[in-house]
């Protein structure tokens, strides 16, 4: 036996994902925009590097 409780719970989550996203602002698409080419971009060349050399110290 399952009440309607346990039915609804996850859409209820859902729907107040849902309410939210309804109500971001103009300006936080253009922020998670922005989050995701700064996600997205290479890593440098000298922080490879310095991955590199601490994996060597690390072997030692």
């Amino acid at each position: 036996m399952s009440s309607s409780k346990d039915e609804n719970g996850p859409r209820k989550g859902l729907e107040n994902q849902d309410k939210i996203k309804a109500k971001d602002p103009e300006w936080a698409g253009g922020l998670k925009k922005l989050y995701n080419s700064v996600v997205d971009e290479p890593l440098p060349d000298s922080f490879k590097n310095l991955l590199s050399q601490l994996d060597q110290d690390e072997g030692k």
